[in-house]
């Protein structure tokens, strides 16, 4: 309900004067009027003409989205702004003129709204939940009660940027034989349906038999350009379903991270990618005061994967009937052995924070190196696949031919 009212959030189109007399105006998103005409006058804004901003449906439908590439960006900005001294509320309007997704632009200035308007800086990023997780707000506002807050937000920063790394590796890894085969299906069908009927009247001419592959392909051929509409029906409705079950039921989302640990060429990429947000998502929290248990609650759901939400609340759990992390971790059964004795020695040593940070380090490498020799395996099993399929068409087509100039 607050992420609705978050993106409902009205903005005032105003005209005025500054303190130095300059006219001056702009746009302000606001709960309401009142709200604006407040914050208005808390900027020294004499205030000449004020009204709400009507919202455009063509506006709406064009504006981009907000994406955690954007977010990363904005705490990155945020984070240095602060460092150089800059106060919080001038920070926000020196990122928002730089930003160039109008919609990233909106929630900066909302959040300037709300701090302005009295609320913490953590009470304002709760009020945009579909931007910034509990994970980023635990983090702010334990950075804020610290009087901390520039630190934290660069550690905050550091987190986002290296969890859009790892995210940015796994989809490159992915992308790569997905396009490839999205290409093979449409150059496919393109023969199918404009190359194959061309050879198809040749062969008719003929009044031969044609080779069983050849009869094959032709059949296939005049299936397509028959039913093409039904193909591309069944294909996308094959699709809308998949996302559709992914979004509403749970045990299906399940079901798929089960099988995403298990598959035998991405199962272990996706395993270090999971190791690799737990160490590096348990060292921030760790390091930035928040309690083992509290942050190990937080680190379940970055792991992105059911199996090691599940296996970490259990670690919770052992953690909070007074086990040590390392012995929970290693009844799990869910984690690499180099990752337990670290945390071992970071347990003994009393740098918990700093071993977790050198585990994630470890293994956002080793996903690395993963994706650049699962790209370099990739490349000639795709090539041979695209050669199966053209050249099988290619041979279906030519077969009679050659079979006409051996009775010749």
């Amino acid at each position: 309900m607050a992420a609705k009212k978050a993106q409902m959030m009205p903005t005032f189109a105003y005209e005025g004067v500054d303190r130095k007399g300059a006219k001056i105006k702009g746009e302000l998103p606001a709960r309401n009027m009142a709200l604006a005409k407040v914050t208005l006058r808390k900027q020294g804004v004499t205030i000449k003409n004020i009204r709400e901003k009507r919202k455009n449906i063509l506006d709406g439908l064009m504006k981009k989205r907000v994406t955690t590439l954007d977010i990363t960006v904005f705490t990155r900005q945020l984070a240095t702004m602060m460092k150089a001294g800059v106060p919080l509320v001038q920070g926000f309007e020196i990122v928002a003129e730089g930003l160039e997704n109008p919609a990233m632009r909106e929630v900066v200035l909302g959040l300037k709204g709300e701090v302005e308007g009295g609320n913490t800086f953590a009470g304002a990023l709760k009020k945009y939940p579909q931007y910034f997780d509990n994970l980023f707000c635990s983090l702010v506002e334990s950075g804020e009660q610290s009087g901390a807050l520039e630190t934290m937000l660069d550690r905050v920063a550091i987190y986002k940027e290296k969890s859009e790394l790892l995210k940015q590796k796994i989809k490159k890894a992915m992308k790569y034989p997905a396009t490839v085969i999205v290409v093979a299906v449409i150059v496919t069908i393109i023969l199918m349906v404009k190359v194959v009927p061309v050879f198809q009247d040749l062969f008719s001419s003929f009044g031969a038999d044609l080779p069983a592959f050849t009869k094959m392909v032709v059949n296939m051929s005049v299936w397509m350009q028959e039913y093409w509409f039904i193909l591309i029906i069944v294909i996308g409705a094959i699709i809308a379903c998949f996302l559709e079950a992914k979004k509403r039921s749970k045990k299906f989302r399940d079901t798929l991270d089960k099988m995403a640990l298990r598959l035998p060429i991405f199962g272990d990429l996706v395993y270090k990618a999971i190791i690799a947000r737990y160490s590096r998502t348990l060292a921030t929290t760790f390091a930035a005061g928040v309690p083992l248990i509290d942050a190990l609650e937080s680190t379940a759901g970055a792991t992105n994967n059911v199996v090691y939400e599940n296996a970490v609340m259990k670690i919770r759990e052992d953690v909070a009937t007074g086990q040590q992390l390392q012995f929970a971790m290693r009844v799990s059964n869910r984690f690499p052995s180099m990752a337990i004795q670290m945390v071992a020695i970071g347990e003994e040593s009393g740098a918990l924070d700093s071993m977790l940070d050198k585990v994630a380090t470890h293994y956002e490498n080793e996903v690395d190196n993963a994706v650049d020799g699962l790209t370099a395996m990739m490349e000639p099993l795709i090539m041979a696949i695209l050669g199966v399929l053209v050249g099988g068409l290619v041979i279906a087509m030519y077969l009679p031919i050659f079979q006409m100039g051996s009775v010749v």
